[in-house]
């Protein structure tokens, strides 16, 4: 029939429009495979998804109902072995002490956050409950019907779902045996509100449903199907139930308008809507709770996966659509280029032509470029002989640059080494004193700090050479306090004799850093020089230095009460020469060589704002 309709029924019609037809027949019908293959795929693919998601929101609920019975699971016990609970079985008559036992189960009750807690002896008969005070109270009622009762003289723990008789509350029940010398006396009993359960989880997409194990729905997140069955119960069961007045007036119906059909391992229910009109197919996934006998449930609505297909179908029938949109695009373009090729055959004899004359025009465009090409070179050899003359220039203002600096230096130099000639002046002196008076291990000792002293004066020289490249000082653990004593013994004359008050701080006492012992004691000659210098003239003077380790760093920081530095004065500090002191105090390298040593050492100087003075702070990797 399709060959008589292809042969016969293209009559009148142009080759190109026949085969544009026949394309479209058979992208019809592969279309209609292809999608009926991914519809397939695509349910299953999401039939497996929700199964996943469900049975893992499914044990997420099961664990929340788990928690809240286990929370009063051991309540009923543990009254159980209450002395009081004893004496009123053994002692039933006594009206103060009964009355003294409902008080006391009422404060249990409202500690423990139930609904009802009371005591039954061996007959059911509750002869003391917490809401004895109540309109219906529960004492003098029999409830030797309930399971619960019947599973807690049998000495076990009694659990049980039902709605109360009496306040006609829905709950769950907890009993458990009250024994004296194993003997049963009765069954103290707790009823616990299970509301919070259904609120808490009512706004939920999905909805949660629990029975019984008669089939009975009497927890689910919508009210609607409270009391009804998942499935049509027999008439014993039906039976069991109304003997146990465990759902009074309750319909029992089933909430499905179908049987459950079975479908991937999974149950699909014909669910009636709100209006009882409207049917929503859900799946079903369940899970049984042994320890309180219940059958949880999840419901979820099958249409969100049927959108998923809709919309997975209408986007393989997009791309495919597109596709043979561009293949009809493509095969157009092929006849198009067959046509170019055409025309463009024809138009090569002009294209010739037209490339003779080109190519005289680059012609002479070439000798244009060559000619500025040459003058291109000229300029740049008048450039390079330029930068000659540039550098050779620089090299002479960096000479004449030097020599201006040395006649600086000899001041600088003169002014780091000013400080341990004076030690040494002072050890001298003090030295000849102790000779004179027979003193002769005082006057060895001011001899061996004459020898430190001339020492460091030749480390103090060498130092003057890392301005101009890296110091070769052995990096070591060295311990904090002992470069603090050697600075000090250097400067203490000199703090002396300018009256500054010096405050040292090392925490913890044990500081150990990694540096060079020498270097550092070095740096903290120079910070300390500079803080003596700028509180010339100043009646108060204080230095403080203080040493804290914090983590794997220390900090070291050294603080005048001076009047500071000038704002103008702080991008240029640890330039090299710079100085605000008097001609002759200095020649501008103490922090450039101090910033030097601190960055050999792995750290860094810096100038810290603060409130009075000047403060300077580097921090050094901590030896543990």
């Amino acid at each position: 029939m399709l060959k008589s309709f292809i042969c016969h029924g293209f009559q009148g019609v142009s080759t190109s429009q026949r085969k544009l037809i026949i394309s479209l027949l058979f992208f019809f019908i592969l279309l209609a495979l292809v999608l009926n293959a991914v519809a397939i795929l695509s349910y299953r693919s999401g039939l497996a998804e929700l199964k996943a998601q469900g049975n893992n929101r499914l044990e997420l609920y099961i664990n929340y109902l788990q928690g809240v019975l286990e929370k009063y699971e051991s309540l009923p016990e543990l009254l159980a072995i209450d002395n009081n609970l004893v004496r009123a079985l053994l002692n039933p008559l006594e009206p103060t002490r009964i009355e003294t036992l409902n008080k006391y189960l009422e404060t249990i009750n409202t500690v423990s956050d139930t609904l009802d807690t009371y005591l039954m002896n061996t007959d059911g008969l509750t002869i003391a409950a917490s809401n004895w005070q109540e309109k219906h109270p529960f004492v003098g009622r029999n409830f030797s019907y309930r399971p619960y009762f019947k599973e807690a003289m049998a000495g076990k723990l009694g659990r049980y779902f039902a709605i109360g008789t009496t306040s006609s509350k829905r709950g769950y029940y907890f009993a458990y045996p009250v024994r004296k010398d194993n003997e049963i006396l009765g069954a103290v009993a707790i009823k616990i509100n299970i509301d919070s359960v259904e609120q808490k989880w009512s706004h939920r997409d999905e909805n949660f449903v629990v029975s019984d194990p008669e089939g009975v729905v009497f927890i689910t997140t919508k009210p609607e199907w409270r009391y009804k069955t998942l499935k049509p119960l027999g008439k014993d069961v039906l039976q069991r139930i109304e003997e146990s007045r465990r759902y009074p007036e309750a319909t029992l119906t089933p909430i499905a308008a179908a049987p459950a059909i079975p479908g991937d391992g999974l149950q699909i229910l014909q669910v009636a809507g709100e209006s009882g009109t409207d049917e929503k197919r859900m799946v079903v996934l369940s899970q049984h709770m042994p320890q309180a006998g219940w059958d949880v449930h999840i419901l979820m609505d099958i249409e969100v996966l049927v959108k998923k297909v809709v919309t997975m179908c209408f986007v393989v029938a997009s791309g495919m659509t597109v596709a043979y949109v561009l293949g009809l695009l493509l095969i157009q373009r092929r006849h198009r280029l067959a046509e170019l090729n055409r025309v463009e055959e024809e138009s090569r004899k002009m294209l010739q032509e037209a490339n003779e004359l080109l190519e005289s025009r680059v012609l002479n465009r070439t000798q244009q470029l060559t000619e500025a090409n040459q003058q291109l070179r000229k300029e740049i050899l008048e450039r390079q002989e330029t930068e000659i003359k540039l550098k050779r220039t620089r090299k002479e203002l960096i000479h004449a640059a030097k020599l201006a600096v040395l006649g600086q230096m000899s001041a600088g130099i003169n002014h780091e080494l000013n400080q341990p000639l004076a030690a040494i002046r002072s050890y001298t002196d003090n030295g000849r004193l102790f000779l004179q008076k027979g003193r002769h291990e005082d006057a060895l000792w001011n001899l061996e700090q004459i020898s430190e002293l001339t020492e460091r004066m030749a480390q103090i020289g060498a130092q003057l050479k890392l301005f101009a490249r890296k110091s070769g000082g052995q990096v070591v653990a060295v311990p904090l306090h002992g470069v603090v004593d050697g600075a000090l013994e250097i400067l203490r004359p000199s703090l002396n004799k300018a009256e500054i008050e010096l405050a040292i701080n090392i925490t913890p006492a044990d500081l150990e850093v990694k540096a060079n012992h020498v270097m550092l004691q070095q740096v903290l000659v120079n910070l300390l020089s500079n803080a003596m210098h700028a509180m010339e003239g100043q009646d108060a003077k204080k230095i403080v230095l203080d040493c804290r380790g914090e983590n794997d760093r220390v900090i070291i920081a050294v603080q005048d009460n001076g009047p500071g530095i000038p704002e103008e004065n702080l991008q240029n500090i640890f330039e090299p020469f710079f100085t605000t002191k008097k001609s002759g105090q200095g020649l501008g390298l103490g922090l450039t060589i101090s910033d030097r040593i601190i960055r050999d050492f792995g750290g860094q100087i810096a100038l810290v704002q603060s409130e009075n003075g000047a403060q300077f702070e580097f921090s050094l990797e901590r030896i543990h």
